[in-house]
């Protein structure tokens, strides 16, 4: 049967049919739409989104997108408001109610409720003309001309025409606010934006009885054994008041090794690599990696007043998931 069937034919009309239905969802992005994204830019309280089914389910997207980009918002299923959780909104909040049909009952049985408390409503129905519509403040229409589902039942283009209607509220009133990437992060603390914006170098670098550190004077072999022994592939060359002056890899080792260094007896500071790239603690940890890569280097030392307070190679950052 599945050699017989044309999948892919029928998987491009459920497009088509979904792309037509968004290109008329441009045409209610008008003045309702402006309406709408002001009574949320200026809101005091929270967004408080509904929807019963399948409009909950995208009501629930819609929230956590208007969260996730400066908005405080959640989600209140409209049978648990009935019975309790309605006492999660407050006056100052803004209500986001959904239903295609606008006409769906558990929504209409807490309408009265949210109209006595003074509570401002948005509607998103694909009927203007709906109970729901009616008796809100501002109505988004998502109306479209039919369902992807060829029994014109499911709800298909009717939820991606919503979804897309709260993705374009969303970030319309995440630009008016002047949400920037930093405040992104912020959100997402957990993911790999928020951890390339968050994370500093004093986060992940090595610092006190961990810093690879020796004093000029000492000889290279003092050097190896502190390199093998803190293992970030270098050491740091400073003076008694802990002032950088220099910086010793492996790759300076095997030039040594090349050269028939007497490794022994010869002081690390007749060696060492002048003027190394350091970096502030303060700097992001994504800051650091870009300047390793730009150099072409594995490993930076950070510095304060050129007063040595750490170090940081590329397995640091793979570790703290930057790179």
């Amino acid at each position: 049967m599945s050699g017989q069937f044309d999948f892919c034919s029928h998987g491009k009309k459920v497009l088509d049919t979904e792309l037509h239905a968004l290109e008329k969802i441009r045409d209610y992005i008008n003045n309702s739409f402006t309406l709408a994204c002001e009574l949320i830019l200026h809101c005091q309280g929270k967004v408080i989104v509904m929807g019963m089914g399948k409009s909950g389910h995208i009501g629930r997207k819609i929230a956590a997108t208007l969260a996730s980009t400066g908005t405080p918002a959640f989600f209140v299923h409209p049978g648990e408001a009935s019975h309790g959780d309605l006492g999660m909104i407050k006056k100052s909040d803004v209500v986001i109610a959904i239903s295609n049909s606008g006409e769906a009952v558990e929504i209409l049985a807490l309408l009265p409720v949210i109209k006595r408390l003074g509570i401002a409503m948005i509607s998103m129905t694909g009927k203007p003309e709906s109970s729901m519509a009616k008796m809100a403040q501002v109505n988004l229409q998502i109306t479209v001309d039919k369902e992807a589902c060829p029994l014109n039942l499911a709800p298909t283009s009717s939820t991606t025409a919503t979804l897309v209607m709260g993705d374009a509220v969303a970030i319309s009133v995440m630009e008016a606010r002047g949400f920037t990437a930093d405040d992104f992060a912020l959100s997402h603390p957990g993911g790999a934006l928020g951890r390339k914006l968050l994370l500093r170098i004093a986060d992940v670098m090595h610092s006190g009885e961990l810093l690879p550190m020796i004093e000029e004077h000492a000889s290279i072999k003092d050097a190896l054994l502190e390199i093998s022994h803190k293992g970030l592939g270098m050491t740091a060359i400073v003076d008694h008041n802990q002032q950088l002056r220099g910086i010793f890899t492996d790759g300076d080792l095997r030039r040594l090794l090349d050269n028939h260094i007497d490794i022994h007896n010869t002081s690390i500071g007749e060696v060492m690599s002048n003027n190394p790239q350091t970096i502030s603690p303060q700097l992001l940890a994504a800051e650091g990696l870009k300047l390793m890569e730009d150099n072409k280097i594995n490993g930076l030392l950070v510095t304060e007043n050129n007063q040595l307070v750490g170090a940081l190679n590329m397995h640091d950052l793979l570790k703290a998931g930057v790179l």
